[in-house]
C-alpha cells in the first residue's frame, strides 16, 4: 500500500492543482510500484478495516508530503527550519496526547522506575542519553527530509520513499541475514531500475525547462 504514495501524490495534484505530467513520468513509475510491491510479497493477510485504516493513512502520506512542498515554495515560502518550528510543538502535543490514550505513557513511568530500581536510584543517564540520541536524530531527519522536498518537489521524495523501502529489506539482509526469495530479489531491481529511469526523465525535464524547451 505504501509504495502508492506516488500515485496518490500525482492524483492531489491532478485534483486539487491541476498539475499534470509527461507520459515518460507516469511510465517510469510503473516499475517502481510494481518492484515494491513484488518486493515485500509474501505471507500477507489483512482486514477490511485495517486495509481502510492503511489506504488512509498512504492518502495522507501523499498530502502531508505535498502540504510541505508549498509550504516552502508556494506564497509564504517558509524555510525547512521555520516549518519545523512550527510543526514541531503540535506534533509534541498530538504524540503525547495519542500516548496517554494508548497507555504508553503509564507503561514508560513503569519501565523507568524499574529500571532505577535496579540501577538501585541512581540516575537513568543511558536512558536520557538514548532519548536525546532519538531527538536529535529526529530533528536532523526532519530538517534534511524538509530541504529536500523543497529542492526536489513532492512526488520525488514519494518515489525516495518507494526506494527507501527497498534499501531497508537490502540492509535487513546484510545485517540480520533476512531471507528473500527470487520474486522478492526481482522485485528490488525492478524498482531501483524504475527510480533510475524517473531521475533521469526528472533531470531532462528539468534541462529543457532551463533551457526554455517548456514552459
Amino acid at each position: 500500500m505504501r509504495s502508492t504514495t506516488p500515485f496518490f501524490a500525482i492524483l492531489i495534484y491532478k485534483l486539487f492543482y491541476s498539475r499534470t505530467y509527461p507520459s515518460s513520468t507516469y511510465v517510469s513509475l510503473l516499475p517502481l510500484i510494481s518492484g515494491v510491491i513484488l518486493a515485500t510479497y509474501g505471507d500477507n493477510y489483512f482486514t477490511q478495516l485495517g486495509f481502510a485504516i492503511t489506504l488512509i493513512g498512504t492518502i495522507l502520506a501523499s498530502a502531508k508530503t505535498i502540504v510541505a512542498n508549498r509550504l516552502m515554495t508556494g506564497t509564504i515560502k517558509l524555510p525547512a527550519l521555520e516549518l519545523l518550528q512550527r510543526m514541531s510543538p503540535l506534533a509534541a502535543l498530538q504524540s503525547f496526547a495519542y500516548a496517554w490514550a494508548t497507555g504508553e505513557l503509564s507503561n514508560f513511568c513503569t519501565f523507568l522506575e524499574a529500571e532505577r530500581v535496579e540501577r538501585g536510584g541512581s540516575f537513568l543517564w543511558p536512558v536520557v542519553a538514548a532519548l536525546l540520541g532519538n531527538g536529535v536524530i529526529a530533528f536532523l531527519l526532519n530538517v534534511s527530509s524538509f530541504q529536500a522536498n523543497r529542492l526536489a518537489g513532492a512526488l520525488t521524495m514519494t518515489v525516495c520513499g518507494n526506494v527507501k523501502q527497498c534499501l531497508t529489506i537490502l540492509l535487513g539482509i546484510v545485517l540480520f541475514g533476512v531471507k528473500v526469495g527470487l520474486l522478492n530479489g526481482m522485485g528490488i531491481v525492478l524498482a531501483v531500475l524504475g527510480a533510475a529511469w524517473y531521475s533521469i526523465v526528472e533531470l531532462r525535464m528539468k534541462g529543457k525547462t532551463e533551457y526554455g524547451g517548456i514552459s
